[in-house]
């Protein structure tokens, strides 16, 4: 027992102080895309040819930028000679509406809507989410495994997963729901409970990723059921996923509401 109490003391506490403190991010942490004002340079593909998910398109001769296909891959700053698309170190990216994830020169950023007053009473204090691989490739699985480490202690504010969905309170979906998944998909979700909310994790979960409009995929979790939160990213970090479930709880800290 002293032992135990010794090493206790010797590692200290390993769990990040997010959302109390801005989080430590990787050098190579890819996040929110800025998109210059300045004009598009006449005929020029170079974004949208280097895009692997056809994310990337010029309106206006302007580019927008779809984070719901976005792979955070940076090939299409890499590509672009006038300097006109850039990613930041912005970790909050999630949205409560699919359409706010197209980011322009004029648009603002994304915000999650918090759940209604009853659903809050419901669930702020206590979520159990039931969490549904359809199809994924184990990217976004593994960031959103991750949460329940000491690192990141999703158990502290009340979140955790469970492994039969009569016990959980929602689902949460990665993957790009192929036509195997589709009907334990389902299943899945009639089995929750009413009320139930449903998380789309990651660009497959959202549009397809890059499987987009493979006929053994049906583009994400929106092409069957109704979804109150997205988490674009390929995978997301554990951060922008954490930042994303406090903020639809309204557990985000005035200080980091944005």
């Amino acid at each position: 027992m002293l032992k135990a109490l010794l090493a206790r003391a010797r590692f200290g506490s390993r769990t990040v102080e997010f959302p109390d403190a801005p989080p430590i991010l990787p050098v190579r942490f890819q996040g929110r895309p800025v998109i210059s004002s300045e004009p598009c340079g006449k005929g020029c593909r170079e974004c949208i040819d280097s895009c692997p998910t056809e994310a990337l398109r010029v309106v206006d001769s302007h580019p927008e930028l779809d984070l719901g296909r976005c792979l955070f891959c940076g090939e299409c700053e890499l590509a672009c000679s006038s300097g006109l698309i850039r990613f930041t170190k912005e970790y909050s990216l999630g949205s409560s509406g699919r359409s706010d994830l197209v980011v322009r020169f004029d648009s603002e950023q994304s915000r999650i809507k918090s759940l209604n007053s009853e659903m809050l009473r419901l669930f702020k204090r206590s979520l159990r989410l039931r969490q549904v691989s359809a199809g994924g490739c184990n990217g976004c699985e593994v960031d959103v495994n991750v949460l329940n480490t000491i690192v990141f202690d999703l158990g502290r504010f009340g979140i955790q997963f469970v492994a039969s969905p009569r016990h959980a309170d929602g689902l949460l979906i990665t993957g790009p729901v192929t036509e195997n998944m589709r009907l334990a998909l389902l299943k899945t979700y009639e089995a929750v409970p009413d009320p139930k909310i449903v998380i789309a994790v990651g660009a497959c979960a959202i549009s397809g990723g890059p499987y987009i409009d493979h006929p053994q995929v049906h583009n994400g979790a929106g092409s069957h059921l109704k979804v109150d939160l997205f988490v674009p990213g390929c995978p997301p970090h554990p951060i922008t996923i954490l930042d994303a479930l406090l903020r639809l709880l309204s557990r985000m800290p005035s200080q980091r509401r944005g």
